[in-house]
């Protein structure tokens, strides 16, 4: 199954967006669509960031790698306003953490 067959999809823009349900690999997956603007999603390097953070925290060993090495090619400002998102995400239920 691929991230965009398990990911949420917004009604005004029919862009893939994390779920409460998405694994560590999935969420790795929709990271990279941002990260590389495919699957319909467009290129995004905040929003594929904070996918790759909540991939990280899913136990996805390579999102932990591709988040480190976008942090390198973003703004400081940028990095915060992702970790703030993946907060949200995580604080809305959004995304369920395992314990």
């Amino acid at each position: 199954m691929i991230a965009q067959e398990t990911a949420h999809v917004t009604e005004e823009a029919g862009l893939p967006l994390p779920t409460a349900d998405m694994d560590g690999e999935q969420l790795f997956m929709l990271g990279m669509m941002y990260s590389s603007g495919s699957g319909g999603c467009p290129m995004d390097r905040v929003s594929a960031h904070m996918i790759f953070n909540l991939a990280a925290m899913k136990g996805s060993l390579e999102a932990r790698v591709y988040r480190r090495e976008m942090s390198q090619e973003m703004e400081r400002e940028e990095i915060a306003e992702a970790q703030r998102a993946a907060r949200r995400y995580i604080d809305n239920g959004t995304v369920v953490l395992a314990a």
